[in-house]
Formats: structure tokens, C-alpha cells, sequence
């Protein structure tokens, strides 16, 4: 693939394949991208909630994912929007361009000067396409990837498609970086909730794996940032579930461990939190300093020879 900047002569050496996907149960969508070149996910995926998801490729016409989804805000079709963003542009021959909206509504473009292989399949809900391939047979791979695993939730589900292209050959030229970006089908009261997930993997030996880690570092962590909101409204009991579940997933990282024991010391469960407080602070004291800053906060809320008992571990 090459990157072309729009009306531009700078054009970038690179190749892509991707997934357009959308979840009818949620009403989430989402693109998924490995290539072999730096930093792919700044540039093949676009998305909007509430609007749609554009992934361009091949010789990227980088504008088309912004265009793409302001035509779909006015109405049109996911067809409509590319015949049109195809209209006037003379490499339309060697670009590749997939568009999905909130009905679940795809067009896809493959140009006949793509660099072999190069393909994609429309099915259900998803786009899968791909340029510069091993074989011819990595788009169908992905596509029965992803139609294989439909009881995952959408984030999961595309990381399993764009590694059946792997099963094939995938990138002739191997693989460096790999981006997920899931937007929510109704757009938000809040602009700054948008995207839902935006992870990238910008240059590493195996990008897939390691979005795939990230992810579920992603999910860690919102169990964590929902924690951290029960704290905020007072509710401690629910606090304590979402921060032991983000300790189960990653039983190592102290970050989760620290603020379940807090939870377990505020819900009057001092003997529990003691126990990993201990082990905590013998492998970071600063978490130790750390709670001694909290009651003034009033995010740890015990008696003072409960804390000096904390304190002493």
C-alpha cells in the first residue's frame, strides 16, 4: 500500500489488511489493521459514533475517512459516499476503501491496479479487504475468522479475524503494526466519550499479539475506572467488585492490587486489605507513602489505628 496525502506528491510506501465490522447486538463499530508499516492505524482507521466507520487503504487516499463519514452525516449511503469520493479522484484505480454505517451498511471498493493480491468480501455486518497479500486467500480467511467467532464480543472478534489472515501468509512483507478502534452506534452526550477503544501498536515484532495484551489491559483498567466512579458516588461495595476484577485479570500489577485492598479497608474488611497491603508495599514502598496521603482525600476512610495498623506493615 501507499499512503497518498490528498492532492499531494508525497506518497509513502506501505500495505494493509483490515476488517469493517459492526455488532447489531450493541450497535458498536469498529476497524481493525495489521500492515507492515509504521504506525497504520493513524492513517487506514476512521470512526464516529453515531455515524460510522471508514477504513482507506492500498494507495491511501488519506482524506476519504473523514469525507467518508461527513457524507454518511448527510445521509448517504455508504455506496453513495465512495461513488462519490471515487468521483473525482484520479487514483481511484489504486485505492481500497471499505465504509460501514449504524445500519450495518457496507460498501467496499478493491481498484483493479491494487498490487496482487488484493481483494475483500462483504458479509453480514462486516468488510473484510486487504492489498499486497501472500495469497489470494487472506480476506476469505478473515471473513471465516470473524463469522467463526460471533459469540465474542466486537474488539475480541476482530482481533480473531485479522489474525485468521495470518493463518494464511497475511502481509508479503511481514507485519509492524497494528491498530482497534471501536465507536459506539448512538453518539454520545459527550463528545470526549468517542471513541470507545482506540489502541495502536505502532512498531513491534508481533503487533497482533500485542494489541491483543492491550486490549485486555484495556478491559483491566475500565473495571478499574468504573471502581474508581463507585468511589466517587460512595459506593464502596461496588467499587470493591470492579477493582478485584481488574486484580483477577492481572493478578501481578500493583496498581490493582493497591487500590483493592483500599476498597476491602473502606467496606470495614481491614483484616482482607491487610493481607495485600503487606504484599504491596514489600514491593513498593511508595505505596506506603501513597496511603498515608488518602484519608485527606477521603478515598481511604478508616479509624486512625486502623491506618497506623496499614502503616506499620
Amino acid at each position: 500500500m501507499i499512503f497518498d496525502n490528498y492532492k499531494s506528491n508525497k506518497k509513502i510506501l506501505a500495505h494493509t489488511y483490515s476488517i469493517v465490522a459492526r455488532d447489531p447486538e450493541t450497535g458498536e463499530m469498529g476497524v481493525g489493521v495489521q500492515s507492515h508499516w509504521f504506525s497504520v492505524g493513524s492513517v487506514v482507521s476512521w470512526g464516529e459514533a453515531g455515524v460510522g466507520v471508514v477504513a482507506t487503504q492500498s494507495f491511501v487516499n488519506k482524506s476519504f475517512g473523514l469525507r467518508g463519514l461527513d457524507l454518511i452525516k448527510q445521509g448517504k449511503t455508504p455506496k453513495e459516499a465512495i461513488e462519490i469520493l471515487l468521483s473525482d479522484d484520479e487514483g481511484r484505480d489504486v485505492r481500497q476503501v471499505a465504509i460501514l454505517d449504524t445500519q450495518g451498511q457496507i460498501a467496499t471498493h478493491t481498484g483493479l491496479k491494487c498490487i496482487k493480491q488484493a481483494g475483500h468480501i462483504v458479509g453480514n455486518n462486516f468488510s473484510v479487504q486487504a492489498n499486497m497479500m501472500f495469497s489470494d486467500q487472506v480476506w476469505s480467511a478473515m471473513a471465516e475468522a470473524f463469522e467463526m467467532y460471533e459469540k465474542l464480543p466486537l474488539p475480541e472478534r476482530i482481533i480473531k479475524c485479522l489474525e485468521g489472515a495470518e493463518t494464511v501468509g497475511g502481509d508479503i512483507r511481514g507485519r509492524q503494526s497494528a491498530a482497534l478502534l471501536v465507536v459506539a452506534g448512538d453518539a454520545p452526550d459527550n463528545k470526549w466519550e468517542d471513541p470507545l477503544i482506540d489502541l495502536r501498536v505502532e512498531d513491534h515484532t508481533e503487533p497482533l499479539k500485542e494489541i491483543n495484551r492491550l486490549l485486555k489491559v484495556w478491559r483491566a483498567y475500565e473495571h478499574m475506572n468504573n471502581g474508581d466512579l463507585a468511589i466517587e458516588q460512595g459506593d464502596i461495595s461496588k467499587a470493591l467488585v470492579e477493582y478485584n476484577a481488574s486484580m483477577e485479570m492481572f493478578p501481578e500489577n500493583l496498581e490493582m492490587k493497591y487500590w483493592t485492598a483500599v476498597s476491602l479497608a473502606n467496606n470495614n474488611k481491614i483484616d482482607d486489605s491487610l493481607v495485600i497491603f503487606e504484599e504491596v508495599f514489600k514491593k513498593d514502598n511508595n505505596w506506603r507513602l501513597l496511603t498515608e496521603r488518602l484519608p485527606e482525600s477521603d478515598l481511604l476512610n478508616v479509624k486512625k489505628e486502623e491506618l497506623d495498623k496499614i502503616l506499620s506493615l
